[in-house]
């Protein structure tokens, strides 16, 4: 069977010129057409040819190979992974922070760069965060003269430190943006290495465990929060947003708008949490969202947290909890009483079932067929 080519074009940055890669499987046809092309070279540091960056060469690229091999510009063109958000980009945190002598912080273009891409106001204080953390390891050296040697020095030392495989990816990330995308240098850090994903299993709570929590909420407002977010497998954004209209009593569904993904969907509303959030409605009246601060703005994401943790105290819980916690036990729940795993999929919104197969590793109901060869 005769195989498809493929050539992959890459962005590549040599002694600070812009070339164009290409990368494909050794092949008599495509080495032998490749040398048509203009100025290219091999590049023994990438493992591929190239040709400098520019519109006739590009032309040429695909003129070229038309008919020929396939030409995959996934990694080329620049595409944007950022939500169509309804939230205002706030940096006033960043104006208004208390900073210790000599801090170095981020660049107003790295501001700007964030808000032209319309990243989520969560996100840029995760990489104003990170990448600060970074140029002020390298206090007395100009950020932009730092190389893919100083970046992994300061990978090492975050290794070293502890710091978690996540937060060495957002540092990458944060890195990466800056050289990348604020200053333009495609592949700046071409070859730095990415801690390997760590497959954790989540935190489950027991039924018991849920209803102690929500029953030793100090009043009906935290009472509902804490409800909807277990029984309707909220994340915590998605329950901020929430508006009194996403309510649909009448179908018993809640709207989740704007989701992670950009996506909406539907998910299941409890009658016991539409009692309780009648009464809620009724003392509180909130204008908007479905709960408001003192001042009627959206509620905040810390005094959730802050609400479950004070419950957690409260019925002294050994487990650690977050609001996330109760999303992961929603959806156990389901599945341990039988519910397709397709639906919980859709309850949840992900993507693939393939995210929602985690919560087979912690359900019991996985393990009820196996006798323990103890007890045999």
């Amino acid at each position: 069977m005769k195989t498809a080519r493929n050539i992959t074009l890459k962005h590549l940055l040599i002694n600070q010129k812009k070339y164009i890669g290409l990368q494909f499987q050794s092949d008599k046809i495509l080495n032998s057409l490749i040398k048509e092309l203009q100025d290219v070279s091999w590049n023994a540091e990438f493992g591929m040819y190239c040709t400098p960056n520019n519109k006739v060469n590009l032309s040429a690229i695909f003129n070229l190979f038309r008919g020929v091999a396939w030409v995959n510009t996934n990694y080329f063109f620049d595409k944007s992974n950022s939500k169509a958000l309804n939230e205002v980009f706030d940096v006033q945190w960043f104006r208004n922070r208390k900073k210790p002598d000599n801090y170095r912080c981020c660049p107003d273009s790295y501001l700007d760069k964030l808000e032209l891409k319309q990243y989520a106001n969560n996100t840029v204080k995760t990489y104003i965060s990170c990448f600060e953390r970074f140029i002020n390891y390298y206090a007395h050296k100009d950020i932009d003269l730092l190389d893919e040697l100083d970046v992994r020095n300061y990978l090492k030392h975050l290794g070293h430190n502890k710091w978690s495989n996540s937060y060495i990816n957002q540092s990458i990330n944060s890195i990466k943006f800056y050289y990348e995308v604020v200053l333009g240098l495609p592949n700046r850090f071409y070859q730095i290495e990415r801690p390997r994903k760590q497959k954790k299993l989540p935190v489950v709570l027991s039924k018991s465990e849920v209803r102690q929590l929500i029953d030793a909420t100090g009043n009906i407002k935290h009472k509902c929060i804490l409800s909807l977010l277990y029984s309707a497998g909220l994340r915590r954004n998605e329950l901020i947003n929430l508006k009194i209209e996403d309510i649909d009593s009448s179908r018993m569904l809640i709207k989740v708008n704007d989701a992670k993904g950009n996506k909406d969907r539907y998910t299941l509303l409890a009658k016991s949490v539409l009692t309780d959030l009648r009464r809620y409605y009724l003392m509180f009246k909130p204008n908007k969202y479905l709960f408001e601060g003192q001042k009627k703005e959206k509620y905040s994401a810390t005094s959730i947290s802050n609400i479950l943790s004070a419950a957690a105290i409260k019925v002294k819980l050994k487990k650690h909890v977050t609001p996330h916690t109760l999303r992961h036990s929603f959806a156990t729940h389901l599945l341990e009483d039988g519910t397709d795993l397709r639906y919980i999929q859709l309850l949840l919104g992900h993507n693939s079932t393939k995210t929602t197969e985690i919560y087979t590793h912690v359900a019991k109901s996985s393990f009820k067929s196996i006798k323990n060869p103890l007890d045999m």
